[in-house]
């Protein structure tokens, strides 16, 4: 987006404002992209905005006193839910429920307060309430931790008393749309100014994001544009290749993401990648847990994957935690056995720069956004495997090593 802002700027003759939304969550890599990126390029600075909540925890306090002694004594009833295992994701934020589950729901079970299974359902139990002396402990903890730290991230998620999910995207929209929006646009729009928001997302990213519009009028003097909105992941690598400025180094250490570290939505082997390479952000989402986890009406360790992420998980076993996740990243295909480090550093792609090569259209890499093939005449005769190989748009090759 910053180049082609930069192209196009310079071809027609108009100046534009680059912004970054800091979440709070991302890698210092990342971060440090982005600073560097006028630097290298000769463009302009970027404007940094992030969001703040504080004012927003006075009334979250206010509310808590206000409110969660009542509601703590009071009993929940308990509900029936699709399996984990039948709900389908597109990749961003939409689930849809295979077509194979029947509309209607089992009966209520005989005992409501234990967990059930049924071949689509899983029973959600019902809980007693507190006592008033329990709910007023629990009332003390919550406000004794709800404090706004700094973190955007964590804020919001200490405020929501959870952190987001497939089901409630809450992130994007809290931590990048509106601080854009308040921070940089709604004052150029109410000193009379139109805004052309630039927006890089790309239709082959999701199916919910191919439904976008291309161009959209949002309302007074607000435009969105997606410019790059029919780009294939070649096409941006292109761009990156045509003015010399290397993508986010992160793509080349197995990342599909490189926004948040890590992602709600990342994959099992970017958890893997993540826990072996960085391991101090894992030790971060932990502490974050534990932070969340007493802001939540139901304390305890805030989980920061959703609770079916392990695949295998229902409501009849504890939520997984950040440690468990990463346990079950380490496991082979189908969560078999676990494999040592030496196993799971032969089974890690060998990364190797390359000059731009002949290529032809081929499958997905799972540890890169999209490959192609390269023919296997090209590099048979310098790497000591058999082909075939792949190439990242970045020009990576990867040559993937023989499962352990």
């Amino acid at each position: 987006m910053y180049l082609l802002a930069l192209e196009l700027a310079e071809r027609h003759g108009f100046d534009f404002t680059p912004v970054f939304a800091d979440t709070g969550n991302e890698h210092e890599a990342t971060l440090d992209y982005v600073r560097d990126l006028p630097r290298r390029t000769g463009g302009p600075e970027i404007r940094w905005v992030k969001a703040d909540f504080a004012e927003d925890f006075e009334r979250k306090r206010r509310f808590i006193a206000a409110k969660w002694p009542g509601d703590l004594v009071k009993d929940v009833p308990g509900r029936w839910e699709v399996r984990p295992e039948f709900i389908l994701q597109d990749g961003d934020n939409e689930t849809v429920v295979a077509e194979c589950v029947p509309d209607e729901a089992p009966p209520e079970p005989a005992d409501p307060y234990r967990p059930m299974l049924s071949t689509f359902y899983q029973w959600v139990p019902a809980r007693r309430g507190l006592s008033p002396e329990e709910a007023a402990i629990r009332v003390d903890r919550a406000l004794a931790a709800l404090h706004p730290t700094g973190n955007p991230f964590l804020d919001l998620c200490m405020l929501k008393g959870r952190f987001p999910s497939t089901k409630a995207r809450f992130c994007s929209e809290e931590l990048k749309h509106h601080p854009v929006f308040y921070q940089v646009q709604e004052p150029l729009l109410e000193a009379g100014h139109r805004v052309l928001s630039w927006q890089g997302v790309r239709a082959e990213e999701s199916a919910s994001r191919a439904k976008l519009r291309r161009f959209e009028h949002v309302g007074g003097g607000l435009w969105n544009w997606r410019p790059i909105f029919r780009w294939t992941a070649e096409t941006v690598f292109a761009m990156h290749r045509r003015h010399d400025v290397p993508p986010n180094p992160l793509y080349t250490l197995g990342m599909g993401r490189v926004g948040c570290m890590p992602c709600i939505h990342a994959r099992k082997d970017e958890i893997w990648e993540i826990a072996r390479r960085f391991p101090e952000h894992i030790d971060r989402i932990e502490a974050w847990e534990m932070a969340v986890g007493m802001c939540a009406k139901r304390q305890g360790i805030g989980s920061f994957f959703a609770a079916d992420k392990t695949a295998n998980h229902d409501k009849t076993k504890p939520i997984p935690g950040i440690r468990d996740v990463v346990a079950w990243a380490s496991t082979g295909r189908g969560g078999a056995a676990v494999r040592s480090a030496e196993e799971r550093r032969r089974h890690s792609p060998v990364l190797v720069h390359l000059r731009p090569v002949r290529m032809r259209p081929a499958m997905d890499s799972p540890f890169l956004d999209r490959t192609r093939w390269l023919d296997e005449n090209d590099f048979a005769a310098i790497i000591d495997q058999p082909p075939p190989y792949t190439v990242s748009p970045g020009h990576c090759l990867v040559v993937p090593k023989r499962a352990v």
